[in-house]
């Protein structure tokens, strides 16, 4: 058995473990925690009591203020001032927008991000801890907020899978977890929370429709086309997941990412389904 095969493996079984017995003490010991103590705001520091009333939140000094987030998700992972100021791009209201113009290389059919990355910008943290800092929790966060801006933006009700941007098999096993698939978990989740009609009822992920054919180093402070020659070939379709979506009558799929730069990434993952599916993609964050 190769490297890759047993990599592939391992990621798949650690996958389950997650969604099992690992998913399940997670769960339990965040709620302990989060029942207990005071939590940082992910942008500012500020403490943040998710117990407290309300949905409210509370600064180290104690003074209550209350949290302005969607209905039906939790506020406690940033603070009201955070949240009030979260530089949304609102790309989901309109069918032309920037994304839409980093992307223009292949037949992208919508495009979207939650907000504005810039480096100088405290709001990198949102991005920064949950890749780097392991806090899985903000990132799904995050994409269950971008897909519910998704589903009320009115152009993404129809889509019917939410495809992640694969991580080689050893860049997964470094890292241990792929981000992309976190933000597709929680993306899916909230564009079903808000579908009605024929296109109600939760929408599936499929983790296994793209996969890496080779390893790449980081995108980071690469120029544009030093990005594109990077990931030039660097992926494939698998063949069955693909018969599989198309039997099961499925047009519409959403690829996901954490951060769209210069779309190279994306770019590359759109040619290989754009023929067989109408594409749209979503990020975090949007780099200007």
């Amino acid at each position: 058995m190769s490297l890759e095969k047993f990599m592939i493996m391992k990621g798949r079984f650690y996958d389950w473990m997650k969604g099992t017995v690992g998913g399940g003490l997670r769960l339990a010991l965040t709620g302990l925690r989060n029942l207990f103590f005071v939590r940082e705001c992910a942008v500012c520091g500020q403490g943040v009591m998710p117990g407290w009333p309300n949905g409210s939140a509370m600064t180290t000094d104690g003074a209550a203020m209350t949290t302005h987030v969607m209905p039906g998700l939790t506020g406690h992972l940033l603070c009201e001032h955070c949240l009030d100021d979260l530089p949304l791009t609102r790309f989901w209201l309109y069918s032309e927008n920037a994304a839409m113009e980093s992307l223009a290389g292949c037949r992208v059919h919508n495009a979207a991000s939650l907000f504005f990355y810039r480096h100088d910008s405290p709001y990198c943290e949102i991005v920064r801890q949950f890749k780097y800092g392991r806090r899985e929790s903000l990132g799904l966060w995050a994409a269950r907020l971008l897909g519910r801006y998704l589903a009320e933006g009115g152009l993404y009700t129809d889509v019917q899978a939410v495809v992640p941007v694969p991580l080689h098999p050893l860049k997964r096993w470094r890292r241990g977890f792929n981000q992309a698939e976190i933000i597709a978990r929680g993306v899916a989740g909230g564009l079903s929370s808000r579908q009605i009609g024929e296109n109600s009822g939760k929408i599936p992920v499929v983790p296994h429709l793209l996969r890496r054919r080779r390893y790449t180093s980081t995108q980071t402070r690469r120029s544009a086309t030093s990005r594109r020659s990077n990931v030039s070939g660097a992926f494939a379709v698998n063949r069955r997941e693909l018969e599989r979506l198309q039997e099961a009558g499925v047009k519409h799929i959403l690829i996901v990412d954490d951060v769209l730069t210069t779309g190279a990434t994306l770019s590359e993952c759109i040619r290989l389904l754009q023929d067989h599916f109408t594409v749209s993609a979503a990020t975090l964050g949007f780099v200007e």
